[in-house]
């Protein structure tokens, strides 16, 4: 499956972005989703994931509250609401898919990638 990003930008704090993956190449349903961030000099980062069906969601602690995740698989596309951005947030946005099924905040888990979303957001 690939996987592309859109939706990045530049924000101010306080503001939002909604996040778009969009899936060719396989039935998209078959794929546990997650979203990942990788700020310059950091680790790549668990944002947030999304069951095969869109019925469980995972988040990391730090978005909890802000950022929400969905899934439309007759649109084969997975989204991410950021709202109340931070300076923090500030990172390269990729969304993933993993064969297995459960959710999993473990990049290795993940097969398929996407090049990533620029997401600025200024103090």
């Amino acid at each position: 499956v690939q996987l592309v990003e859109s939706g990045g930008g530049l924000v101010q704090a306080g503001g939002s972005l909604r996040l778009s993956c969009a899936a060719s190449g396989d039935t998209f349903g078959r794929y546990v989703v997650g979203w990942f961030r990788q700020s310059l000099g950091k680790e790549r980062a668990f944002v947030a994931a999304i069951a095969r069906t869109g019925d469980g969601t995972d988040y990391a602690d730090s978005v909890k509250g802000r950022f929400t995740i969905a899934r439309d698989n007759t649109r084969n596309t997975v989204y991410l609401q950021m709202n109340n951005l931070r300076p923090e947030d500030t990172a390269v946005y990729y969304c993933a898919a993993s064969w297995g099924l459960a959710i999993t905040n473990t990049p290795t888990d993940y097969y398929y990638w996407g090049l990533g979303t620029q997401v600025t957001v200024s103090s």
